[in-house]
């Protein structure tokens, strides 16, 4: 069974969509399959931008909970989140841009994926939260770490340690999530924003993403000493040179990537 698959439009916005009714669970098979077109993604050249969400009337409502009561020992446990981890450094660490189109309830792992991704635009009837403390575990799909870097320490710890589910008002309000419009129109301004993206020089776009979510894991020197190589990078592209052109020429720039 096929419970994640992509599609490309000709602008170059592949739309990656959870499909394990009903609740969109991330059972094994579902994270292999992730974890495939992820990597496809990145090898895909026609790939500008990526929306993500859940078919349906959810995102993701979690890890499938008969695996997770399956992990019984330190060992299993390591394994199990590990190989999480490096499926969702796959969204995080991808050059082209990640946007999560949250379409309804997004728990636990889907909160995690949500994080991974480089932006995130919530349907007003979205719920979102990472309540594992109710089952007595911890989120472990790099829930603690993400949520402290996007919230900050005091808010993340508040949502984990009472398990609460967040409403889209909260959630825009401390940053969860970039905005949040009419339920019907979520995934219509996740491709509007993904359309604005990949209208862009490509060169800069990836160079940009870079900068930032590199960046941030750096001391200030070194994040900066990044910024000025990649904008050195940027100075010998043909898109240089066509965006400057353009823009002194009233016109809209024409970028090949090069």
């Amino acid at each position: 069974m096929e419970k994640v698959h992509y599609n490309i439009d000709e602008r170059g916005i592949a739309v990656l969509k959870i499909n394990n009714s009903p609740m969109n669970a991330l059972d094994e098979q579902a994270m292999v399959q992730l974890e495939e077109s992820l990597h496809t993604i990145a090898s895909d050249e026609n790939v500008r931008v990526v929306v993500f969400t859940g078919e349906g009337a959810n995102f993701i409502v979690g890890a499938d909970i008969n695996r997770v009561s399956e992990v019984s020992t330190v060992a299993e446990g390591i394994e199990a989140t590990s190989k999480a981890h490096e499926i969702l450094n796959l969204i995080e660490n991808s050059r082209k841009p990640f946007i999560a189109a949250i379409n309804g309830l997004c728990l636990g792992g889907g909160t995690e994926i949500a994080l991974a991704c480089h932006m995130r635009i919530a349907g007003d009837q979205a719920q979102m939260g990472l309540p594992e403390i109710m089952l007595g575990i911890m989120p472990g799909f790099g829930g603690t770490q993400r949520s402290a870097r996007v919230l900050g320490t005091a808010k993340a710890l508040e949502i984990m340690l009472t398990g609460k589910f967040i409403d889209m008002v909260e959630a825009e309000k401390i940053g969860l999530v970039n905005r949040v419009v009419p339920h019907a129109e979520v995934l219509t301004e996740a491709m509007k924003l993904a359309k604005s993206i990949a209208s862009k020089g490509q060169l800069a776009v990836r160079a940009i993403v870079e900068a930032v979510i590199d960046g941030v894991k750096l001391p200030m020197k070194e994040g900066l000493e990044l910024e000025s190589r990649l904008f050195g990078k940027l100075a010998e592209s043909e898109d240089k040179r066509e965006g400057i052109r353009a823009f002194m020429e009233k016109r809209k720039p024409v970028f090949k990537g090069r």
